[in-house]
């Protein structure tokens, strides 16, 4: 689990994780996390506006205040407007993992697409027609504090049963001793 970072709260402004405390994944407003799109995206004006496009965390960027964890994705619209790509974050789903154990967070999120220099959309624009590559980091600015329950996991469920079961039952049967035929 990420911890809640301290020096956040002294207001120094350092690449700080995404945090997780007590089961809750926290982002307070303000704050601004690198990411990409998933797959190339085109707008142009027969197709000036494109919903459900995926986004994945960019790690190591110093421009940004906060990281989301490694396996994030988020869900947003994408419009032309004025030579920008304007792009809107709805939904975020995340899994922190540590060891064998997992936690899953999935929420509601608003937040707006910046370019790395802190102009607001994204600069991807020429004569009209707009290509953003996966390789084109840039920021999402949160519009409000993120706040996100731990979902249920029941594969983590399932997992420590198996765990607990100590090779005794179904959950986790030890297999038959047998001799091995190589020798």
């Amino acid at each position: 689990m990420i911890h809640t970072p301290i020096l956040a709260a002294a207001g120094l402004s350092l690449l700080l994780p995404f945090a997780a405390s007590a089961a809750t994944l926290s982002l307070p407003s303000d704050s601004s996390v690198a990411v990409q799109v998933i797959d190339e995206l085109t707008l142009d004006a027969d197709k000036p506006r494109q919903d459900d496009i995926l986004l994945k965390p960019v790690s190591g960027d110093t421009s940004t205040s906060h990281e989301l964890p490694e396996y994030c994705v988020l869900v947003g619209d994408a419009r032309l407007d004025d030579e920008r790509v304007r792009i809107t974050a709805n939904s975020l789903t995340c899994i922190e993992t540590k060891g064998a154990y997992s936690e899953i967070f999935s929420g509601e999120i608003s937040a707006a697409a910046y370019e790395m220099d802190g102009s607001y959309g994204i600069d991807a624009c020429d004569a009209g027609r707009c290509e953003l590559t996966p390789e084109h980091a840039f920021q999402l600015k949160l519009a409000s504090a993120l706040d996100i329950e731990q979902q249920d996991n029941p594969a983590a469920r399932i997992n420590e049963q198996r765990r607990q079961a100590n090779g005794a039952g179904i959950a986790n049967p030890i297999p038959a001793e047998r001799p091995d035929p190589d020798q």
